[in-house]
Formats: structure tokens, sequence, C-alpha cells
């Protein structure tokens, strides 16, 4: 019996591309009926009921029907599965044994993108969750002088949040990040950041190792510049150039997301030459937010197979700590700390585990004195917007319960995930006063810069 023959596949996950092209990938009926393929599938399985509420939405639907079965459920309904999905892809890496090459050729998070892509089309989606998606165009008016007061007040006024939650659905208990008054690529402090340091003779000669181009991201962008300066000291320290593309934009992933995949393809035209430009200097791609680089990394090859600055810009991104881990096996990373960190709970964001590169982040960390980091493979339940709106913050904290619980077990010094809207998802959640700290901002403490 082949592999492809078992009941569950034993290969390592592969994955089509989107197809977005195809007439028929925009068909409502065939959609319908691949959902129901799928949806079959996932009822007589049920490994992922653990992971997110579009599992629980699905067999409850199916329990409550009148057969029990797929067929008994209203096509109708097949949406409310598709409104519960952000997109983590866990169940596809983690736990679905029916992913490609299964014959099955189950791919959950692409099905429930193309779902939510027809749904956009036929004007679907909520007035507020074009607004949210569209972090560059806010973050750009809340860092308005004027408007930043205002923003910022509204975030912590509870009568605002309270007319926040009732007229656009974003709910008053939501932990939402201020705006900075000016955007960090906007400040003229930004510049020397980027300008290299003068190098000793210990300087790094390959370029691809010695070079970087920052994409700074929206939300460190406007809201954690800190992020980003943190990170720039580090590579700096490290005797590596950091610049920046000449232009930026948002990645795509809140688009991608929201099923808008003209703004995906529009946002892909505007980032990829730049990006391309500086891959054609030799320059390596960094990123200090998981979800960007996942969609560079992965995303937009699976969306444009054939483009191949896409596919150049892709090559040369990386994670943060999979740079520095590159970086030490080739025994150029500076290991001289300063400071231990002692016990830190690292949540891993969903994002970094599906680009599959290994628990990077607790290798680098655990290489300081005296550090013991504890990984939390969990979806925190965020997602940047799940997490805020009325209808799904509920399920988000029901999802991030099982990290609380084993945060508060482990009574850390420090507690935090690569993804820094997941990490003040838990901190909003824990019922101490300790405020979450980025992985990054805590090699620069070990660092003592």
């Amino acid at each position: 019996m082949t592999d492809r023959a078992r009941e569950g596949g034993l290969d390592a996950p592969t994955r089509h591309p989107l197809n977005q092209d195809d007439p028929d990938f925009w068909d409502e009926g065939i959609l319908n009926q691949e959902l129901e393929r799928v949806y079959d599938i996932c009822h007589t399985c049920r490994r992922c009921v653990s992971l997110c509420n579009a599992f629980p939405t699905l067999f409850d639907l199916i329990d409550d029907s009148e057969t029990m079965e797929v067929d008994g459920v209203d096509t109708a309904d097949y949406s409310k599965v598709v409104d519960q999905c952000f997109l983590c892809d866990l169940c596809y890496l983690s736990k679905c044994p029916y992913v490609p090459p299964h014959q099955w050729n189950v791919d959950f998070p692409h099905l429930m993108i193309r779902a939510k892509a027809i749904k956009f089309n036929k004007g679907g989606t909520k007035l507020r969750d074009n607004i949210i998606t569209s972090t560059d165009m806010v973050g750009k008016i809340a860092s308005k002088p004027l408007l930043n007061s205002i923003a910022n007040w509204g975030i912590e006024s509870q009568a605002a949040r309270k007319i926040l939650d009732k007229g656009f659905g974003i709910h008053q208990k939501a932990k939402l990040p201020p705006y900075q008054r000016t955007a960090l690529r906007d400040q003229n402090s930004a510049v020397s950041f980027f300008d290299p340091q003068p190098h000793s003779e210990n300087t790094l000669i390959s370029t691809e190792d010695s070079t970087v181009t920052l994409f700074t991201t929206c939300y460190c962008n406007y809201n954690e510049p800190n992020i980003v300066e943190s990170l720039i000291k580090i590579l700096q320290h490290n005797n590596i150039e950091v610049k920046l593309a000449a232009k930026e934009y948002c990645c795509g992933m809140p688009k991608l997301e929201l099923g808008d995949l003209e703004a995906v393809k529009k946002l892909k035209e505007k980032n990829v030459p730049f990006l391309f430009d500086q891959v054609q200097k030799g320059r390596s791609l960094v990123s200090p937010i998981p979800s960007c680089v996942l969609m560079f990394k992965q995303e937009l090859p699976l969306m444009f197979p054939e483009d191949e600055q896409v596919r150049a810009v892709a090559n040369a991104f990386f994670d943060p700590f999979e740079y520095l881990h590159k970086l030490f096996k080739k025994g150029k990373l500076n290991t001289d700390f300063q400071n231990s960190l002692g016990n830190v709970s690292y949540h891993v964001a969903c994002h970094q585990r599906v680009q599959n590169i290994g628990p990077k982040t607790k290798q680098i960390l655990e290489l300081v004195e005296n550090t013991l980091v504890n990984s939390i493979e969990r979806c925190s339940g965020h997602d940047g917007t799940y997490g805020v709106k009325t209808e799904t913050l509920t399920y988000a904290n029901k999802i991030a319960a099982p990290i609380i619980r084993q945060i508060t077990k482990q009574k850390p010094d420090y507690y935090g995930s690569d993804c820094p809207i997941a990490g003040k998802h838990l901190e909003n959640n824990i019922s101490t006063d300790q405020k979450t700290t980025h992985p990054i901002d805590l090699l620069r403490l070990a660092y003592g810069i």
C-alpha cells in the first residue's frame, strides 16, 4: 500500500498555487461543492476541533442538522465556518492528515481564502473590516498630529470605546495599540538608525551576510517602533549594515485574510519592485512581524508562481531569528551577552511556525547564559483583526486561555511572542500586571545595548 492510499498521509505537506486566475475559482457553485467535500472529510476526522472556532462551528452545524451529516447543513450556513477562520494555517501544518500530496488534497486555509474572496467580490464584507484591514491608511491618518491625539484618546477612553463597540463593532475590551505621533519611516532621527556603523577588522566579507534591507511593517512603523529599533541595534551589533527600501507599503496579509485579492495584487505590485531591487544588490530581506515574512515567503509565491521577482524576494526573505541563526551557524554571531534572561515563556507565533524554519527564536535566546525558554506552540487567537471584533473577541480569548494557563504556571521572568499583537492579546488576558516583551527586545536586553 502506498502512502497516498493510506487513511492518512505520511508525507510532508506541500502547497499548490492558489490558482485565483482560474474562472472556476470564482464559481460559487463549484466552491460549495468543494466546501461540502472538505467539510465532510473534516467532520469524519475532527482532529482540528481544538485549534480555532471554525471547526466547532462546522461540527455544531452538522450535529444539529436533521441528518447529522454535511448534507443536512444549508449551504447558506457554510459561510459561518468561513467567518471563523483567521488563516493561522495550523490545521494544514500540524493537524490535517489529508493535505497534499495525499489524494484527498485538503487545503482548508486556501479553501477559506477562496470563499472569503468570493464573498468579498459579492460585497458581503462589512465596512469595518475593509477599514481595519487597510493598515497603512489607518496608520497614516492616526499618526497625523491632531488626529493622533484624538485616536489615542479614543483608544483609552471608556466612553469612546463603548461607542466604537456599539457603532463600529470593535470590542470595548480589546487591547488596541496606541499610534505614534510620527511614523518611524517619517522621523528625521530614523535616518541615523540605518546608517552603517563603523566596521571593525572583523567586518563580514560576504555581502549576503553583512547587508540587510529591513521591511519595517505597518505595525512597527505606526505602533511599536521600538521593535524595529531593537532589531537594528542587534544587527548593527553584529556588524550588519541595515537599510530600508526606497518605498514600503502594507505586505497585503490583512487584505488576503479579508479576501480582497485585487488589493493584495496591487500591494504586491508596489512592494516587490523595491524589494527586488535590494535583492539584485545582494542584500538579504528581514522583517520583524511573522505574518509579513510569511506573506512574502509563501503567500505571494503561491498566488503568483510565475513571477520571477516574487520568487527572488521570497528566497531572500528571513525571519529575524532565522537570519541570526544563519550567522550563528557560520560562526559570525556575536555571543558576548551581558545579561541573562532567566525563565522566559515564549509563545511561538502561528505564522512563524508555518514558515518551517524550526525553533530559531528559542535557540538564539538560549545562547544567553542562565536563560531557559519554555516554548508554547498554540495559537493566540488574535489574528490582528479577529481579536478586536465585537463578535469574535470572546472566541479569541477562549483560544488564548491554554497559553495563559501555561504562562501563569511557569511564573516567568519574561513572556512574549514573535507576533507583538499576539503578545498584547496575551497581556490583555493575563491576570498579573506583568507586560509582554518581544523576543527581539529580550535579545537587545541580553546584549546590553
